[in-house]
């Protein structure tokens, strides 16, 4: 029964953004040097962010920062001067920035065709849509979990807008676990490589290579985090 009801709920957060983060759209130039974001998984604004990351098919390097975490927020703070999320960092162009609607237009500036889509250029019905899309997730991935550190982050194969990926991303971040996100929506250039990596098109996918485990299945996933990295 918890299983099912944490399922509609991460499905009904991706209903209320419209399946925002499905799929991409036009590609621009591919970066050389991968990008990276501090963000934690509950946050409206960083959920545009990654929406944006998913539609350019983007690979970054999420630090996650979940309230009373500081094992990112402290560098966080030490590096741009607040603790305000989501924070990108760009080491193709040196660019750095807070403020969710200066990164997205950024984002599709420098790598798509300049073309915010709709569901991430109205302003505040955006803002008001990502904040009431959450609501059935309550603070799941806000707050910290103590946790051991990886010596090396994680990576995951996800998309935005999919239930199950976002319990895992839920996972990773309350325990401030650093990963690397592999964007595979619907349409993406990447999903052949992922492929042949994995097996099989299905996501979640993890692959830790700390341990050297990988597998599918979000329910496996979240208790492999748990088990091996909570405290």
């Amino acid at each position: 029964m918890f299983r099912a009801l944490d399922i509609t709920t991460s499905l009904l957060t991706s209903i209320g953004r419209a399946g925002s983060g499905a799929g991409i759209a036009k590609l621009g130039a591919r970066p050389e040097q991968m990008l990276e974001i501090y963000e934690f998984e509950a946050c409206p604004f960083c959920r545009k962010v990654r929406e944006a990351l998913t539609i350019l098919d983007l690979k970054v390097k999420v630090l996650p920062c979940p309230k009373g975490g500081e094992r990112y927020r402290t560098a966080l703070i030490e590096r741009g001067g607040k603790a305000m999320f989501p924070y990108l960092v760009d080491p193709n162009t040196g660019v750095e920035m807070y403020e969710s609607d200066d990164i997205v237009r950024y984002l599709f500036n420098q790598y798509g065709d300049g073309t915010v889509p709709m569901m991430l250029r109205m302003g505040p019905l955006t803002d008001i849509t990502s904040v009431l899309a959450g609501l059935p997730r309550g603070t799941r991935g806000s707050r910290v979990t103590p946790s051991k550190a990886p010596a090396q982050p994680l990576e995951l194969a996800s998309y935005e807008a999919s239930p199950f990926c976002r319990i895992v991303r839920e996972k990773l971040s309350s325990l401030e676990l650093p990963y690397i996100l592999y964007n595979v929506g619907n349409g993406s250039p990447s999903r052949d490589a992922f492929v042949k990596r994995s097996g099989k098109m299905m996501v979640p996918w993890l692959s830790d290579p700390n341990t050297g485990s990988e597998m599918f299945e979000s329910a496996d996933i979240v208790k492999y985090l748990v088990d091996e990295y909570a405290l």
